[in-house]
Formats: structure tokens, sequence, C-alpha cells
């Protein structure tokens, strides 16, 4: 597709970067990326996305626009409240970028609905907060053969990876299985509103990579940002010769709706924790601290055992599984994923401490050093 004259000098920025240049330029506005979700995420990735002159963008989103987003859904404004996402979100984009498609798609993606909607699309951004529409997401892009960037927020934590086919694990590789209901959303646990700014935007560069072949994508990474102590963290992840989906003998074929939500992940506050530990007519739990060993030293609580995210998948079997295990990170983000690893490798209801070590410096013990 060659560029107008217009598009030159709209994408002037690209252009003078060798790395994309006109060819890349092409690349992009030849390209037709999805984006489920029109929230905290799929905001800015939707919003870079169309700026940087990605030919066709759609927009998936069954909810209407409410006051409490606009705290961090930033592709909509007071002006839209009650408005659908999906038909709202079309018009900001088209309005940025008159040089491109936008599509709206004001729909609850479900199994039956799925194939039909991704066939007409190279790539696929999942910015939404339901794990069961991450896994659908997720094995409609590998039976497919779909490239996903895949997001998530929770608090003040976030994290991402890429699948590309054939290159990498998928997210089912990483979170084999969670029940619906074992995290708790936004509403629930409450969320920074720029967090979601730094990993949407996290999901589009690695679609404008993708799109243009430049540079490596996060295939076999799992990258994990700390708000709070402004530091990301880097896990490497492999392919599940096992796994579901994308395994040597996938047992899935088709994209699924979930089934009904069973006993997942629990969650307890610091005083909670605080409570249970003293607690001597109680069987002790087990603290599995997911910190790096130098925030571990700097101060932890008495008992634990140091487990790094990173480390968990090959050492889940020192995690008892006949007593309750309660992860423990910084701010709670690093230790729900290692909920979600445990739970799938059959730990019952493993607990994650809310707010992390902040919360415990916080609430119960504030000599305690958190690093």
């Amino acid at each position: 597709m060659t560029l107008t004259t217009s598009e030159r000098a709209r994408y002037q920025r690209h252009l003078a970067l060798t790395e994309i240049g006109a060819a890349g330029q092409e690349k992009l506005k030849a390209a037709r990326v999805l984006v489920v979700g029109a929230g905290g995420l799929g905001s800015p990735a939707a919003l870079y996305l169309a700026a940087a002159g990605c030919g066709t963008v759609g927009l998936v989103d069954c909810d209407r626009v409410e006051l409490s987003n606009l705290q961090r859904q930033v592709l909509f404004d007071s002006s839209g409240i009650a408005r659908s996402k999906a038909e709202a979100g079309r018009e900001r984009l088209a309005s940025l970028n008159p040089e491109i498609r936008v599509l709206a798609h004001a729909l609850e993606l479900k199994a039956a609905n799925v194939r039909a909607l991704f066939r007409d699309y190279d790539l696929v951004l999942d910015g939404t907060d339901r794990l069961s529409t991450r896994y659908l997401i997720n094995d409609a892009c590998v039976i497919l053969g779909l490239p996903l960037v895949s997001a998530a927020i929770h608090r003040f934590e976030g994290q991402v990876m890429t699948y590309v086919p054939g290159r990498g694990p998928c997210y089912r590789c990483v979170f084999p299985q969670a029940p619906e209901g074992g995290v708790a959303n936004c509403a629930q646990a409450g969320v920074l509103g720029v967090l979601p700014g730094v990993l949407g935007t996290l999901q589009a560069t690695e679609a404008i990579k993708l799109i243009t072949g430049v540079g490596e994508p996060l295939t076999g990474r799992l990258l994990t940002y700390d708000a709070l102590e402004m530091r990301f963290h880097e896990f490497r992840v492999a392919r599940r010769r096992d796994c579901a989906v994308c395994g040597d003998a996938p047992t899935i074929s088709e994209p699924c709706d979930p089934p009904p939500a069973a006993a997942g992940i629990r969650r307890l506050t610091a005083a909670a924790l605080s409570e249970l530990l003293r607690d001597a007519g109680s069987p002790a739990p087990r603290l599995i601290d997911v910190r790096e060993p130098y925030e571990y030293q700097a101060g932890h609580l008495a008992g634990a055992i140091n487990i790094p995210l990173g480390e968990l998948p090959g050492r889940l079997a020192e995690v008892a599984p006949a007593s309750t295990a309660v992860f423990i990170c910084r701010s709670g983000g690093r230790s729900l994923a290692a909920c979600q690893m445990a739970l799938a490798a059959g730990v019952p209801a493993p607990v994650n401490l809310e707010g992390g070590m902040l919360a415990w410096s916080a609430q119960v013990d504030p000599a305690i050093q958190v690093a």
C-alpha cells in the first residue's frame, strides 16, 4: 500500500526511523489489528495504534461508558457517559486519524462468534479483565494462528506477554487454568489510574514491532511492572508440551466458553493473615514469598520460604498441598500470578496476600523493611 502525500506528512517521524521507513509504514497501513476490551488497557493501545497509522483497528466491547471509567480509560471523556464504548471509541480514533478505518464491535466475545470476528484480523490485543475471556482469546489465536499480545493489571502491578505462532508459549502455557472469580477485578481491588496506560502502551509497542518486523517481541518472556517500586521484572517462560491448546497433543481444538466457576484463588488482607498466624487452634499456613532474593532478605514474614516467581513452576512441589498456601510479594501482583500457577498445578485454593508486604507494613508491622 503506497503512502499518500498527507500520510507521508503525518508519519514523518516514523519515516525518519531507518528501522521503519516507508516500507514499515506501508506494513502498518496494511495491518488489521483487533483490540478486545476498550477499557484501561485497550484505550492507550488503540490510541497509539491509530496514531501510528495502523490501517484497520477493530474495537470489541459490549459495555457502556461509566463515570468511574474516566479515571483510567483515556479513550473517552465526560460527553461519552452512557454511550457504547465500541462506538464512542470508534469516533475518537477516527477523529484522531481519519486516514485509517476503525470498526466497532459492540458485542460480548463468546465461543460462538470468536472465529468469525478474528478471521478478519492479522493480530489481536487482549485488554480484557475477565480470566475466562483471556483463555477464549488465547485459544482462538492459537487455533487460528494469530499473534496475540496479552496484558493484565492488578492494583499497582501489571504483566504483558506476546504469543507468536510457532515461536513460543501461549498464555495457557504460563497459566494453564484459573477459575473465573478467583481474581478481583478493578472495581473490587482498585487500580492506579496510570497503570493501564503503561501496560497498554507496551501492548501497542509490541503490536507495531510485530507488524513492522523490528526488534524482538516478548515471546518466551513474561514482563511484569511494579508501579510503586518503578521496576520491571522479566521471567523466562517456556512452551509446555502438555499445553491443552498449543502442546504436542492438544485437547482443545475449538474455542469454547468456560465451565461454571469453581473454587479458586482466595484473598486475605494483611490484618486477616495476621489473625490467622496468631490463631494457635488453626493449622499454620505455608507462606511462600515470591519476591526476588534481595527483596526477601530486606524483610520477610517469619517462617516464609523464598521461591522467586521465575523459579516457581519448577519448585511447586515444595508447596505442600495438604496445607494452606499463602503467596506473598511486594504489593500483590506477582503473588496473584503465583496463585494462578499454583492453582493450575493442583494446589487447592491458594491464597493471595492482598497488597503484599506493603500492606503488611502499613497494617501490621511498620518496622518491617520492604525493599
